[in-house]
């Protein structure tokens, strides 16, 4: 079935209806199966499949020279991809479309594919498995399951080969991908996908989850553009709840149950809210949440954290502005190897630095006294310092003020999916300088520098919201790059 959409929000319309339809029928098909045994047809199961999006663009001359940094072709030519849950980024797709229209003419077809959902994408808790003793193997025989062979990053990682008279690719992931990673973040946050937030904070304390849910309580009892609150295990906090509502909401919240659980503070005004969610310790983790997040098209995560510093003059509670990144955690080596330069964004660079100076209040001299620019190691190993005599010539030779086991990680993660990324870490330890984190100490330092860190991280992100068409850069476009961002 072919549907035509003359505008870019007819297509999206369009697709929101195939979705429904084609998880309607998958999710019928299951209740019937778990009450009766009764498998699906081949034409019922013909239906259980996501719409896709046809882009066609026909060069009229000369192309035009576009300097925006997405909604862009390459050239004429066809571009495809399968989308999942387009109600809920229907304005995403409606921006990127609205673009490819106006600039280059392009039209818009929207049909079902060929491409099966997996039964578990359209199964809203896990705990529908099981049920009257019914197994994933015996669903496994009769539905449509996530195949590994269908999930990857072979567009965002250039590993795509175009054929002559294929279609190009419209989008960095497909629809399966997506919802792949949309399970994931369920999973490990313990907050549903659709309460993560455009801008992101990652952390790698749980400190920060403390001064993030009091900040965000502050601002519901106060005149602000946020509304609400979700925490880990499915508790929202609302504007107008009563003290102690909010208090029992937090502390009956779950967060322990779940692997990196998030916070998501939400608003109305179209800006979007933020997300706070603590990644835990190490590159695995940084790789694999940013991983999933990136489905999401966020505008921009940024790590603030904790690091030791490497310099004399640095002192427990300096600020690290990452401008570069030492990346020795290993884990995307193969994807994005060490030799590739990983950018500093103009933009994020002097959003956290003017950040800095507001919730400081220092600025000139004083300021770069508190707060240093340079090159962040991140490590794999947590007890690199009982390597120091094999370490020390390599970071001499990076000239790096800071170590951690995270930055490095996510901001590769952000450079190869296309996220904006930035580094604002927090020195709590100088281990080259006998200032080692013992309890007492780290203690008074984390109650001190933990709650001025994070307001730095969410003004920076107020500087950011104005200024997404220089935010979504160039630097992290490829030659061949889809269309979409």
């Amino acid at each position: 079935m072919l549907i035509k959409a003359h505008t870019p929000e007819t297509a999206v319309d369009a697709l929101i209806a195939l979705h429904q339809e084609s998880t309607k029928a998958l999710k019928t098909c299951l209740d019937r199966y778990f009450a009766t045994q009764e498998p699906p047809t081949p034409s019922e199961r013909r239906l259980f499949c996501y719409p896709e999006l046809i882009v066609h663009y026909e060069a009229q001359g000369v192309q035009p020279s576009i300097p925006r940094a997405y909604a862009k072709f390459q050239g004429p030519g066809t571009y495809i991809t399968t989308v999942t849950q387009p109600a809920h980024f229907r304005r995403y797709l409606e921006e990127q479309l609205r673009f490819l229209v106006r600039d280059y003419g392009a039209s818009i077809e929207v049909a079902r594919s060929e491409q099966e959902i997996p039964y578990p994408y359209v199964l809203d808790k896990g705990d529908d498995l099981g049920r009257d003793g019914i197994t994933a193997a015996e669903l496994a025989v009769h539905f449509p399951v996530p195949r590994l062979a269908q999930v990857g990053d072979e567009i965002a990682d250039g590993e795509w080969d175009h054929r002559p008279g294929q279609a190009f690719p419209l989008s960095l992931f497909d629809a399966v991908r997506v919802d792949y990673s949309l399970k994931r973040l369920q999973h490990y946050t313990g907050t549903h996908w659709n309460q993560v937030q455009p801008w992101i904070l990652l952390t790698n304390y749980h400190r920060y989850v403390d001064q993030f849910v009091r900040w965000g309580r502050q601002q519901l009892a106060e005149t602000s553009p946020y509304h609400s609150l979700h925490l880990p295990g499915g508790t929202t906090i609302t504007r107008g709840m009563s003290q102690a509502e909010a208090d029992a909401a937090v502390e009956n919240a779950p967060w322990h149950r779940f692997q990196m659980p998030g916070y998501h503070l939400t608003r109305a005004d179209g800006q979007g809210g933020v997300s706070l969610i603590n990644i835990g310790v190490g590159p695995s983790n940084a790789k694999n949440i940013t991983d999933h997040l990136a489905v999401l098209r966020p505008h921009c995560w940024l790590m603030i954290g904790h690091c030791g510093g490497l310099r004399q003059s640095q002192r427990i509670g300096d600020y690290v502005l990452a401008h570069a990144y030492l990346r020795q955690d290993r884990i995307l080596d193969s994807l994005v190897p060490p030799e590739i330069p990983i950018p500093a964004l103009a933009e994020v660079q002097v959003a956290l630095q003017g950040a800095a100076a507001k919730i400081t209040g220092e600025s000139g001299e004083s300021l770069k006294q508190r707060l240093r620019t340079g090159t962040v190691v991140t490590n794999d190993d947590r007890n690199w310092e009982l390597r120091w005599t094999q370490e020390r010539k390599r970071i001499n030779l990076s000239r790096a003020i800071a170590v951690d086991m995270e930055s490095g990680t996510v901001a590769a993660q952000g450079y190869r999916l296309r996220v904006p990324y930035g580094t604002l870490l927090c020195v709590s330890d100088k281990p080259l300088h006998g200032e080692i984190k013992l309890p007492g100490s780290a203690n008074v330092f984390y109650d001190r520098a933990v709650g001025e860190h994070l307001l730095i991280g969410l003004a920076a992100i107020d500087g950011l919201r104005n200024q997404l068409s220089q935010l979504h850069s160039r630097k992290l476009r490829s030659f061949d790059e889809p269309p979409f961002r």
